[in-house]
């Protein structure tokens, strides 16, 4: 298995874009996108142009959008 590396807010929403996840709403600082069969909901927090840490950025990945590490890594 492969490892994360921090990222920022942009370039997460920017991979779960290229996968099909579309934005549905945004509640404060945070958006929130759902999976083209709609089965799935994603929060992606976005706060000032920081990365997003290691402990949620995989649960962004892994917990809510289902993927493994290798294939969330390989998405460019």
């Amino acid at each position: 298995m492969g490892k994360l590396v921090p990222l920022t807010a942009r370039k997460v929403i920017w991979k779960l874009k290229k996968i099909g996840f579309t934005e549905t709403h945004q509640r404060g600082s945070h958006l929130y996108f759902k999976s083209v069969d709609g089965t799935k909901i994603v929060t992606v927090p976005v706060h000032d142009s920081k990365d997003i840490p290691i402990g949620t950025l995989y649960n962004i990945v892994v917990r809510q959008a289902g993927l493994s590490v290798d294939e969330f890594n390989k998405i460019c």
